[in-house]
C-alpha cells in the first residue's frame, strides 16, 4: 500500500521562477538546493495531487531525513511511496549507485591496511547501505598492501553463507600472504553472533595451516563496526 497524505503545497509551475529546483541549480548551483529538491529533480513529476518536491518530502518522512536509509531502500521499498512508481525508483537507485561508485572510485588501487578504520573505509561502498548480507574478503600482500577485494556470498537480512573453501581458493588464486573478513549486518547492530564467532575461529584456524593468518574480521552496522582484531578475541 503506498503512503499517502493530502498535499497543500503549491505545484512547482507556481512557485517563483528562483523557487523551482531546475532553476534554483541553475542560478544558485547544486549546493543551494534542498534535500527534497534533488530528489524532485530527479524524479522529474509528481501526481495530479502531489508537486514532485511534494512526493520528494513523502520519500524523505518515510526515511526520516537520513539519506544514508534513503540509499538502504530497494526499488519495491521506493514504490510504496505515492506518486513513485518503477520509472522513479530505478532513477534514484541509479543516482545512488553512481555516488557509491564515485566514493569507491577515490580509493587508491593498491592501499595499505594499518588498522580497522582502513578496512571500514576501504569496505564502506561496498557493505554499507545494503539491506541484505554480504561477506568479502581482503586479500593482501606481504607487506599489508591490498591485492583484491572478493566478494564471496550473498544472503538475505539475517545471514549469508560462508564456505572457507572459496575463501582460500580466491586467495591462493591471487597470491595472498594474508586475509581480512568483513561482512554487514543490515539491522545495523554490530555484536558479533554465535554463527560469526564460528566462522572466525574456522578460518582463522585454516588460515594459520596455509600460513596465510587472518589478520582481522569487521562486522559493519550503519554507521559503526566491530572489529575481532581490536577486541582481542581474534
Amino acid at each position: 500500500m503506498k503512503t499517502n497524505y493530502t498535499d497543500t503545497s503549491l505545484s512547482i509551475k507556481n512557485l517563483a521562477e528562483e523557487d523551482r529546483p531546475r532553476e534554483k541549480l541553475l542560478l544558485k548551483g547544486r549546493q543551494a538546493l534542498t534535500d527534497a529538491e534533488l530528489i524532485a529533480l530527479l524524479i522529474g513529476s509528481g501526481t495530479p495531487k502531489l508537486s514532485a518536491i511534494s512526493v520528494a518530502q513523502l520519500l524523505l518522512n518515510y526515511c526520516e531525513n537520513d539519506l544514508n536509509k534513503l540509499a538502504q531502500l530497494s526499488v519495491k521499498e521506493l514504490k510504496k511511496i505515492e506518486g513513485i512508481g518503477d520509472a522513479k525508483a530505478v532513477t534514484i537507485t541509479a543516482a545512488i549507485e553512481l555516488g557509491r561508485r564515485r566514493k569507491e572510485a577515490d580509493k587508491p588501487t593498491r592501499p595499505k591496511i594499518s588498522c580497522s578504520k582502513d578496512i571500514y573505509a576501504l569496505l564502506s561502498p561496498y557493505l554499507l547501505d545494503l539491506n541484505h548480507e554480504e561477506l568479502w574478503v581482503v586479500l593482501m600482500s606481504r607487506s599489508n598492501n591490498v591485492i583484491a577485494l572478493e566478494k564471496i556470498s550473498m544472503g538475505g537480512m539475517t545471514g549469508t553463507v560462508a564456505d572457507p573453501k572459496i575463501i582460500f581458493q580466491k586467495a591462493l588464486e591471487k597470491g595472498a600472504c594474508s586475509i581480512i573478513l568483513s561482512h554487514n549486518h543490515p539491522s545495523g547492530h554490530v555484536k558479533p553472533s554465535q554463527a560469526d564467532i564460528s566462522l572466525t575461529k574456522k578460518v582463522k584456524n585454516a588460515a594459520q595451516f596455509l600460513e596465510m593468518p587472518l589478520l582481522d574480521h569487521l562486522i559493519f552496522g550503519n554507521d559503526s563496526y566491530f572489529s575481532f582484531a581490536d577486541e582481542g578475541i581474534l
